[in-house]
C-alpha cells in the first residue's frame, strides 16, 4: 500500500514540475527558472505560481464541469 502512494506522489510532482516549466515557458521566465538560484526574482516566482494555480483552478473546474454532465447524461437514461 505504501508503494502505491509513493508513486502517486511522484507522479503528482512530476505533473506540477511538467506544469511549473510549461507556465514559465509561455510567460518567457524559463530561462530565468532553470537559472532559480540568483537569477528568479519574487516577482517572477508569484507570477509563475499565481498561473499555475489558475490553471489547475481551470482543470478542477473543467472537470467538475464534465462529472456533472456524465450523471445529468447517466439520469436522463435511466429515467427513459
Amino acid at each position: 500500500m505504501g508503494h502505491k502512494k509513493d508513486n502517486d506522489k511522484l507522479r503528482t510532482e512530476r505533473q506540477l514540475d511538467r506544469l511549473k516549466w510549461e507556465t514559465a515557458k509561455e510567460l518567457g521566465l524559463e530561462d530565468d527558472l532553470a537559472n532559480a538560484g540568483d537569477e528568479l526574482t519574487v516577482r517572477e516566482a508569484g507570477k509563475i505560481g499565481g498561473n499555475m494555480v489558475r490553471k489547475l483552478v481551470k482543470a478542477g473546474e473543467e472537470a467538475l464541469a464534465e462529472e456533472g454532465d456524465r450523471k445529468a447524461r447517466m439520469n436522463l437514461q435511466d429515467g427513459f
